[in-house]
This record gives structure tokens, C-alpha cells and sequence, in this order.
């Protein structure tokens, strides 16, 4: 589950307030239970992507379809969340973001019980882009309430992975997907009684010409450019280890779903000590320094993968360290980057969310199957391709905010 920290002059005032009459612990309560709510709704892009990601050579026997063809499912999830986002985000700027998530979330349930029924593999793509519009706008609005009410966000691991390995213990991978739409109606359910958190006065009509508008504003501003391509361009090289690596353990090395799920419990471990050692990290240093340092060793871990794989068939040790290595920092890197590059965009809160989820599922997208092109395995190309896009995040960051992150704006 992702979670978001921060704070802002009106929750100051509410909290002292709280404590005068005595409701502080109910206040506290609810706005945890918020929090959680928000948390999970954004780690819908993770649970459509990844979740059945343990049974994607199981799929490929069952509906007679060739590797390629199973990466295709990923990359039309991956397209349909970017698209959604880029729907959803500026279309709440003008509605509220209550009214877009509650319709989306009905989308949600309806198309993973689509794909849980499925009959061949061209109706699976259709149906995991269609999901991932609609799961599109979990993601992207709980970021816009966030930004709401908060001046910070914060992001913690991805497990869906590790649940959908112990789903298929005990069912098939149509079953990962009715458990998506169980997700989903619950998520619906408590969705119900979040609030309403951009007031009409605060909302923009939702025209295409505005989010033209808006997003020239987002592009001219170097910081909020500098910090969503390297948000982006990280995000990427995330989705490539992930869509490669089931293949590379089950297929090449030979191991079990369990297994798989196993190193990405691991590796979800390590990318959540790092988060929580970026916020306490950001109390004594600049953020952008923070992003900057976790670039650098996202960058080591993703080379260091490449050198490995170049040998052949290393161990399977020599792989996963590194890969350690890159996703650990990516918790670290990822949310700050994020907090930076949406600072002082309040007012089209909805495009620059929109935007900066948008890119790295697109990205994402065109990258995917390439991941399996080495053919068994295809941790050679998967390195070829994480090294590059964490070099490039890196420079993104660098050269375009001159490594002082986001300016502060009115």
C-alpha cells in the first residue's frame, strides 16, 4: 500500500483546535482511515499491472499464445492507465475528484470480471486496457486528493505480485482477476464515503484546449519537467524489471510463482525501508539532493545487473542482488521526485497528477515486450534497457533542474 505524509496550515489550525475540545483521537482516526483509503485507490496502476503478473506464463499455455502476445496484456494495461489518467485528471480539475473515482471504480470491477472471463488472448489485451482506464483513475485522482489537502506525498512498495503468487496456490489466473474485482468492489464501497476535497470555487472547466494550456504551463516550468522525466524514465526501468522478471526466474531459472513472489516480497522490503529513510532523510537535506543521491545508486544497481547478465547464465544471485539495489532506491527516489515536481501546481493539481502518471505507464507501454526479446529469460535486453533509462532519468534530473529540483512558485 502506498501512503502519503504531510501537512499543511489549515490541518495545523484543525488538529489545535481538535485538542481544545477534546476530538483530536476521532479526527486522528479519521483521517488515518482516509489515508488508507487514498493509499490503496493508488495502488491501483500496481494491483492491474502486476498482480497476475505470477501466472503470466501459466496464461500463455492455457490460451495458446506465444510470449510476446502475454506481454501484450501488460503493455495494454500500461497504455490504458495512461490514457485514463490523462481522462481522469483534467476531467476532475472541472467535476471534483469524488464523482470521476466512484465511476471509475464501477468500470474497475465490471472489466476484471471481463478478464477473468476471457476466451483467448486478443480479448484479454482488450480487456486489460480497458481495466487499466478505468483503474486509471484511482491512481491519479487519491494523488490529486492528496495534493488536496497535503503539501507532500510519499509512496510505499508494490505487493501485488507477492498476493497474486499466494492467489494462485490456491486457484488459476482467472481467479487473480475475479480477486481484482473483489478489490475493487470493496475499495468502491469505502470510496463512498471519502469527501469531496476541490471546492467549486477551486475548479477549472475540463476543455481539451484547457489541458493543452496547462500542460505548455507544466512544460515550461524545468523543475516540473526535470523531475517527471526522471520519475518517468525510473518508473520505466521499474515496469521492465517487472515485466521481465517473471520470465526470467520461471522460465530460464527454472522456478516455481512462489518462488517469484518470494524475491518480490524481498525486494518490496527493501524498497520500503528506503521510502522510510527518504522521509527522515528530507528533514536534514535539500529533497532534490535526496533524489539526486538515489538516482546515482539506482544507476549502480541497474549496471551492475547489466555487467551480470552480459556473462550468460550467472547465477541467479548475481541478478537479483543488483535488482535489489534498483528497486530498494527507487522507493527512496520515487516519491520525493514526485512531492518536487508537483510543488506549486495547487491550481491544475488534476493535469500535473495526469501527466506525471501518464508518462511512465506509456513509456512503459512501448517498452514491455521488449523485455522478452532475449528470448529465454531476456535478462540481457531487460539490463540493456534498465540501465539506460536509469542513465537518462538521472541526467533528466540534472540537466533540466540544475539539480535544485522544483522552483517555488506563487
Amino acid at each position: 500500500m502506498e501512503t502519503f505524509e504531510g501537512s499543511s496550515t489549515g490541518e495545523a489550525k484543525g488538529v489545535e483546535q481538535s485538542v481544545r475540545t477534546g476530538t483530536r483521537p476521532r479526527a486522528r482516526s479519521r483521517r488515518l482511515g482516509m489515508l488508507a483509503v487514498l493509499g490503496a485507490l493508488s495502488a491501483f496502476g500496481p494491483l492491474a499491472m502486476d498482480m497476475y503478473l505470477p501466472a503470466t506464463p501459466t496464461i500463455a499455455t492455457a490460451l495458446h499464445a506465444g510470449q510476446s502476445m502475454v506481454q501484450l496484456t501488460l503493455s495494454g494495461c500500461l497504455a490504458g492507465l495512461a490514457i485514463g489518467q490523462l481522462v481522469a485528471g483534467p476531467l476532475s480539475d472541472g467535476m471534483g475528484r469524488r464523482r470521476p473515482l466512484l465511476i471509475g471504480l464501477v468500470a474497475f470491477v465490471v472489466f476484471s470480471i471481463a478478464c477473468a472471463m476471457a476466451p483467448d488472448i486478443g480479448s484479454l489485451i482488450a480487456f486489460r486496457f480497458l481495466q487499466g482506464m478505468a483503474g486509471a483513475a484511482g491512481v491519479v485522482l487519491s494523488l490529486a486528493i492528496v495534493r488536496d489537502m497535503y503539501e507532500g506525498t510519499g509512496l510505499a512498495p508494490v505487493l501485488a505480485p507477492v498476493i497474486g503468487g499466494q492467489v494462485l496456490r490456491f486457484t488459476s489466473w482467472r481467479g487473480v482477476f475475479g480477486v481484482l474485482a473483489a478489490i475493487g468492489m470493496v475499495l468502491l464501497v469505502a470510496s463512498w464515503f471519502l469527501p469531496e476535497t476541490l471546492p467549486p470555487q477551486r475548479r477549472t472547466p475540463p476543455r481539451f484546449r484547457q489541458l493543452l494550456d496547462d500542460s505548455r504551463t507544466l512544460a515550461r516550468d524545468r523543475g516540473y519537467a526535470g523531475n517527471t522525466l526522471a520519475v518517468t524514465l525510473g518508473t520505466a526501468a521499474l515496469i521492465t524489471y517487472i515485466s521481465a522478471l517473471p520470465f526470467i526466474i520461471e522460465d530460464a531459472y527454472h522456478g516455481s510463482p512462489q518462488l517469484f513472489s518470494l524475491f518480490f516480497t524481498i525486494n518490496a522490503i527493501g524498497l520500503t525501508l528506503m521510502a522510510q529513510l527518504g522521509t527522515r532523510l528530507i528533514r536534514r537535506l535539500p529533497v532534490a539532493r535526496v533524489v539526486h543521491g538515489s538516482l546515482l545508486v539506482m544507476v549502480a544497481g541497474a549496471l551492475a545487473f547489466l555487467a551480470a547478465a552480459l556473462t550468460g547464465h550467472p547465477p541467479l544471485a548475481a541478478l537479483l542482488v543488483p535488482l535489489f539495489v534498483f528497486v530498494a532506491s527507487f522507493g527512496m527516489m520515487r516519491p520525493n521526485g514526485t512531492a518536487l515536481a508537483l510543488d506549486g501546481h495547487a491550481s491544475i493539481a488534476g493535469t500535473a497528477s495526469a501527466w506525471l502518471g501518464a508518462l511512465p505507464f506509456m513509456l512503459g507501454a512501448l517498452l514491455s515486450p521488449l523485455a522478452g526479446l532475449g528470448g529465454q529469460g531476456g535478462a540481457t535486453v531487460a539490463g540493456v534497457l534498465i540501465g539506460a533509462l536509469c542513465v537518462a532519468a538521472l541526467g533528466c534530473q540534472v540537466l533540466l533542474t540544475g539539480g535544485k529540483g522544483q522552483r517555488q512558485h506563487d
